[in-house]
């Protein structure tokens, strides 16, 4: 498993983010909350992408869902050592020695952690949607039925087709993915691939991919927004993302 180049290139977004960073059992999370009533049962897992919570396109994305409704926790499983979003388009980063230093071992705990304190405190009820990095944890969780829903854009690190056969004989949890045209993690194949699996129907807990061509991995997050397309392609996955979870979760 590996980074395509894809994976630390993009655009930073502007805007003013509304929520806080809370320490959830040691954990640095960036939490945003609905400022109108909502289900204190459900919550929103966000899963970044290498750029983590400090990211402010993450952190607008988290406050985009927080608007229609859902609490969203977006964790550090980076533990503070996310890649600074100074980096982005540098040649000269070494994305595989940084990834060599935060595999499942050093990541995964810290999202165990931050479940399991939701879970004292009431919640029932987890989606997940995880970009690029995330997508392995959407996928990982889906695997242990610790989530109630799934939703990946531009997923990296899964193998395919291991990883789409046992979410479908493990998992109960309806998956969404959104893919794109040019997508080295998450190629055209890979996409078949899902649909062979997951389609028509095959799936009974629900499946659903979206497509959006002229997009580059990292749309969903990092996308240049003054390109129509990837304007198109951002805003469609959100709102995908958003009917999926008012759907099925």
């Amino acid at each position: 498993m590996s980074f395509c180049k894809d994976c630390i290139q993009g655009v930073r977004h502007a805007g003013e983010p509304q929520g806080t960073i809370d320490i959830i059992d040691g954990v640095a999370c960036y939490v945003a909350t609905p400022t109108v009533d909502y289900p204190k049962d459900k919550v929103i897992l966000f899963l970044p992408d290498v750029f983590g919570i400090e990211l402010i396109n993450t952190k607008l994305l988290a406050d985009d869902f927080a608007t229609n409704g859902f609490k969203v926790v977006a964790v550090d499983y980076f533990n503070g050592d996310s890649l600074p979003a100074d980096i982005m388009n540098s040649a000269s980063f070494n994305r595989e020695a940084w990834f060599a230093k935060h595999g499942n071992e050093q990541t995964r705990p810290s999202l165990d952690k931050v479940i399991a304190v939701l879970k004292e405190e009431g919640v029932t009820k987890f989606g997940a949607t995880g970009y690029c990095f995330g997508g392995r944890y959407t996928f990982d969780l889906a695997f242990d039925n610790a989530i109630q829903c799934a939703v990946v854009s531009h997923p990296s690190l899964l193998k395919v087709p291991n990883d789409l056969e046992t979410y479908f004989s493990t998992s109960q949890a309806p998956l969404l993915i959104n893919s794109c045209e040019i997508d080295h993690m998450f190629p055209a194949a890979a996409q078949a691939k899902a649909d062979e699996i997951f389609g028509d129907g095959k799936f009974a807990p629900g499946y659903k991919r979206e497509y959006f061509p002229g997009c580059t991995h990292g749309f969903a997050v990092r996308g240049d927004i003054k390109d129509p397309l990837v304007k198109a392609g951002k805003e469609g996955a959100f709102k995908a993302t958003v009917e999926f979870f008012l759907e099925h979760l």
